[in-house]
């Protein structure tokens, strides 16, 4: 396809009827081609292994089949706590292949975290390692539905623990995969908790076929010969498991997985270099921290195809460093835990008029049907600020929030998903991202969204990142009060607050200055790295 406006008009979904995650993923290619490459795998040390399908196929029929034999029936749910790792794709595709559900979750989850999603989902079995073993230990008395822990460490395997090792050796090699309908459900993914207590979206095996098409359009089109994808987005985010890992198996493009313990920019560019990534999803906030590096142009050699980002608004400043060293436009994308992957963009394919460049996430992808609405569901005209809104039916959608009727309930408007998310629909169908409605500012009869003057501060010389959110006030409503992370600490001073006050005010506009500025040491960050904007909220009421 040569545009944007000859996929949409040739589009159609082909949804079977019986469709599962880990044999489409997996067995598909190892019955064809066993040998082709599947996974890269760089340990702490460095030291770099190769995957094939026909390995995954062996070790998640061996895993499928150990599921089984622990009394796990179709919609048992299994906690996956692992980095980046060969053992997660694995455990994984064993998952989807024996009918159980899936429950990905961060290692950097503290005990009150795993608790909670423990619980909720009722989780019989956790595969981890020797770290998440601890700290499932500390907390079992709280977990009665869970019976079995497999620690994949072997040389960590402590208490009524199983070896990863020893489960599979004992398991055969020969599975029949559970034979599931497309509408099943494959997985639970919590919420990133940035409003509320997290809650579990419950999606089906369609899910990843939904995802396929915005996946393809921010990666200009992937697969194409020689692609090769990473990302540091963990895989027990929605944006590390579907948007890089399930996806580029299912069309054979080999993954890079590497989990850094610590994520770094220089790390980043290592990585992008020595091993000749060419394609890789970097979330915005991580894509701050590498364009804080000077001179990144000339200090890496880079052979990138595609970049891709969402999770965040990424602003003009972004996209011209992008195009400066990384060599590409960096495609910005939009989704959420309960309807992902539903805006794209393709710099291949379609550009927006230089005046939108930045301002604007994407346009619709192909197949998904969204509106702007108000209040009341209705759609609203062009250049009006409304609420995202999707139309059910939709394969990427989410079945339900897990036993929680009410809450699946308020999320819909009729037929419509409404995503809490603010945006405009400008000339020539591009969606300008406002904020979440809970994000945006009122001030003195305005409505303020932080992310253009998030990004407006970034081009200061000064900045290394930036949060803005509304602080009460008697006269307007609300200020609008930043939180900034200096390239160097010992600049913060009255007199640079007043500088980048005077920078955002002559940038954008009088009412959209922060006329407040708070110098902190770094911002609130949910695991999946965005701002959490309720803590600086809550923090700038506390200042009133």
């Amino acid at each position: 396809m040569t545009s944007y406006q000859s996929l949409q008009n040739s589009f159609r979904w082909q949804i079977p009827e019986y469709y599962n995650i880990g044999v489409d993923v997996c067995d598909r290619w190892a019955l064809t081609e066993p040998d082709r490459l599947a996974l890269s795998y760089i340990d702490d040390r460095g030291v770099a292994s190769q995957h094939s399908y026909g390995a995954l196929h062996e070790q998640s029929n061996r895993l499928a089949n150990f599921l089984v034999g622990q009394g796990l029936a179709r919609g048992a749910r299994v906690g996956i706590l692992l980095r980046q790792c060969p053992e997660t794709a694995v455990a994984h595709i064993a998952v989807y292949k024996a009918g159980c559900v899936a429950v990905p979750l961060f290692m950097l989850f503290g005990g009150d975290a795993l608790v909670h999603r423990l619980q909720d989902s009722g989780s019989r079995i956790v595969i981890t390692d020797g770290e998440g073993a601890g700290k499932l230990a500390a907390i079992r008395h709280e977990l009665p539905d869970l019976q079995v822990v497999v620690s994949i460490d072997a040389g960590q395997v402590a208490g009524d623990e199983l070896a990863w090792r020893d489960c599979l050796a004992t398991s055969s090699s020969e599975f029949t995969p559970v034979q599931t309908r497309a509408d099943d459900p494959a997985l639970i993914i919590y919420t990133s908790g940035t409003t509320g207590l997290p809650k579990g979206a419950v999606h089906a095996h369609r899910t990843l076929l939904g995802h396929l098409p915005g996946v393809e359009i921010s990666h200009d089109l992937l697969p194409q010969a020689g692609d090769k994808i990473w990302t540091p987005a963990d895989w027990a985010w929605i944006g590390g498991l579907l948007d890089v890992l399930l996806p580029a198996l299912h069309h054979g493009v080999p993954v890079v997985a590497r989990r850094f313990s610590k994520f770094t920019g220089e790390a980043a560019f290592d990585l992008l270099q020595d091993h000749g990534i060419r394609n890789a999803f970097i979330p915005p906030t991580a894509l701050k921290m590498m364009r804080a590096l000077p001179n990144a142009a000339s200090r890496w050699r880079l052979n990138l195809r595609s970049v891709a980002s969402g999770g965040e608004p990424l602003g003009v400043e972004l996209i011209k460093w992008g195009r400066e060293t990384l060599g590409v436009t960096i495609n910005e994308f939009y989704g959420q835990t309960e309807c992902n992957m539903i805006v794209s963009s393709a710099a291949s394919i379609m550009s927006p008029p230089p005046e939108l460049l930045g301002r604007v996430m994407g346009r619709p992808v192909p197949g998904h049907e969204l509106a702007i609405v108000d209040a009341a569901g209705s759609p609203v005209a062009d250049g009006v600020e409304g609420a995202i809104a999707v139309r059910r039916p939709d394969p990427v959608m989410f079945l339900e929030y897990w036993n929680n009727p009410a809450a699946t309930a308020a999320k819909f408007h009729g037929d419509w998903l409404i995503t809490g998310d603010v945006a405009v629909v400008e000339a020539g169908g591009w969606i300008r991202f406002v904020g979440r409605d809970d994000d945006v500012i009122t001030s003195s009869g305005y409505r303020i969204g932080p992310g253009e003057i998030e990004d407006c501060l970034l081009r200061h010389r000064a900045v290394r990142m930036a949060a803005v959110v509304g602080k009460p006030d008697p006269v307007r409503t609300e200020i609008v009060k930043a939180y900034v992370v200096l390239n160097d600490p010992d600049d913060a001073s009255p007199s640079l607050a007043a500088d980048l006050r005077a920078h955002v005010k002559a940038l954008l506009s009088a009412h959209e200055y922060p006329r407040e500025i708070g110098f902190v040491d770094e911002l609130p960050m949910t695991a999946t790295g965005k701002i959490i904007r309720r803590i600086l909220r809550q923090r700038a009421r506390d200042e009133v």
